[in-house]
């Protein structure tokens, strides 16, 4: 009973702000245009100043892992290139190829991922260094899928190199993630006023996204293209997680590590797949259904995940 109860403390709170932003939606105190600003606010200022102080404060000169760092990559490329392949080969409907495998292989890591670790440990743990190993190769696979399968490719400006060192290179995200990690190899200590402002900020970075996507969520949405919606949604949440975490397991990683690995593996669909789904010409509604499907499941899949490895004395 203990472990179940550790397992909902660490995942129904972050899922109640979540449902806080829809009820506010409902009852029109959240708008279309808030959630917009609030989106642009999160992803440009908020998360990078988070991702920038937890990983100031940390001594990377001892807390770097190459090799778990290598294993967040070389787990997220087989994901999408095995998801990739599966598409090809099984969905009848080849427009939707590009959609599928985004939305099946890439998840929320930064957002719903920090909101989780910060949840349970209080910081943000290892996920600077999974989204290290993960987050920029999102953004190169995204790219390459979305411009190789559009149906509309030759309506795409610019090329697939192009795009994906102008998406990695802009990235507010990993770009805070270099600058901390700077901070922290040359020892560099702010100002106690500039810390505490930079602090002040990342503090708002996790209610106010997760109110954002409660305030963003649409049901009617889960209804369209459902079967492989429902397909990808597992992929993302459970098939991924259980091929993957029993082998980081079997190579030690626990704790902190381990819940990363967890957040990487089973966190839903992020919502920028859809913006970046219609910025490349697709259309857009496969993707919208599997950010809520996977956001509505990873409540329950994520805390049957802690569970099980809290039980067995992995965190």
């Amino acid at each position: 009973m203990s472990n179940l109860i550790y397992s909902l403390n660490a995942t129904v709170p972050v899922f109640l702000v979540i449902v806080v932003g829809y009820v506010l939606k409902k009852i029109g105190w959240i708008t279309p245009e808030f959630i917009k600003v609030a989106n642009k606010i999160n992803f440009k200022v908020t998360l990078p100043c988070l991702l920038i102080q937890d990983l100031m404060n940390t001594d990377f000169r001892q807390e770097f892992d190459g090799k778990y760092i290598l294993y967040c990559m070389i787990v997220t490329s087989l994901c999408f290139f095995a998801t990739w392949t599966l598409a090809k080969a099984f969905l009848k409907d080849k427009s939707l190829v590009p959609e599928f495998v985004q939305g099946s292989f890439r998840g929320s890591a930064a957002v719903l991922g920090t909101a989780f670790v910060l949840n349970m440990y209080g910081d943000t743990g290892m996920v600077p260094l999974m989204i290290i190993g993960a987050v920029p190769l999102y953004n190169i696979y995204s790219v390459i899928v979305l411009t190789i399968e559009s149906p509309r490719r030759e309506e795409i400006e610019g090329s697939p190199v192009k795009n994906t060192i102008k998406g990695i290179a802009t990235n507010p995200i990993i770009i805070g993630i270099v600058v901390g990690l700077l901070l922290s190899i040359f020892r560099v200590d702010f100002p106690l006023m500039i810390d505490n402002t930079i602090g002040n900020i990342a503090k708002m970075a996790t209610p106010l996204a997760l109110l954002a996507i409660g305030g963003s969520f649409e049901f009617s949405n889960a209804l369209k293209k459902m079967g492989p919606a429902v397909t990808g949604s597992a992929i993302k949440l459970v098939i991924m997680a259980a091929v993957f975490l029993p082998v980081a397991v079997w190579l030690g990683y626990r704790d902190a590590k381990l819940m990363a690995l967890v957040i990487m593996l089973g966190s839903p669909t992020t919502p920028s797949c859809y913006i970046m789904a219609k910025n490349m010409k697709c259309d857009g509604t496969l993707t919208s259904s599997m950010v809520v499907i996977t956001t509505m499941m990873s409540a329950f899949t994520i805390t049957l995940i802690v569970f099980v490895l809290r039980t067995l004395g992995y965190l």
